[in-house]
């Protein structure tokens, strides 16, 4: 596990402690919190946004691009802040404060897809199978290098 989704993972605990000192406690009150972050700055839901990537039962955040996972970081701790420092209680008022975190993301996201250029979004997965592939093509071709060099150091010393 890299270093942003274990800070990612502790942000999302801070989140979900905040949260609960608000009055949410049922699981699918944290569900409809985490859709509306993730609705206002990517435009999808959660599970939309796995669909898009095309994943069903891995970690959304195990195949997201870096930009995609600071993004959803930023929105996580902006909404955090915005909970502690308004001080709301309840669903609906939690609710709010998800969009308003969503949107300082949207904001962010829409200033660096302009200067990009391009989406920050992707459908690409940060576990990268292609990088995986190769590594292991290359691991492939080193054990045959040894073995090579092995086998010419043998019949040297013959």
């Amino acid at each position: 596990m890299d270093k942003s989704r274990l800070i990612g993972i502790v942000d999302r605990f801070k989140l979900t402690d905040v949260w609960k000192e608000s009055g949410i406690t049922k699981n699918y009150e944290y569900g409809i919190l985490t859709n509306e972050i993730y609705q206002e700055w990517s435009g999808m839901k959660a599970s939309q946004y796995k669909e898009y990537k095309g994943i069903r039962k891995e970690y959304l955040r195990d195949n997201m691009t870096d930009i995609e996972v600071v993004l959803t970081d930023l929105g996580e701790i902006a909404t955090r802040e915005l909970v502690k420092q308004h001080k709301h209680y309840g669903l609906k008022e939690n609710r709010e404060m998800a969009k308003r975190g969503g949107r300082i993301v949207k904001n962010t996201r829409d200033n660096l897809e302009k200067e990009l250029e391009k989406s920050v979004i992707s459908k690409e997965n940060a576990l990268n199978y292609k990088y995986l592939d190769d590594n292991k093509l290359n691991k492939k071709q080193q054990l045959r290098d040894r073995s090579k060099k092995e086998r010419k150091n043998a019949n040297y010393r013959d």
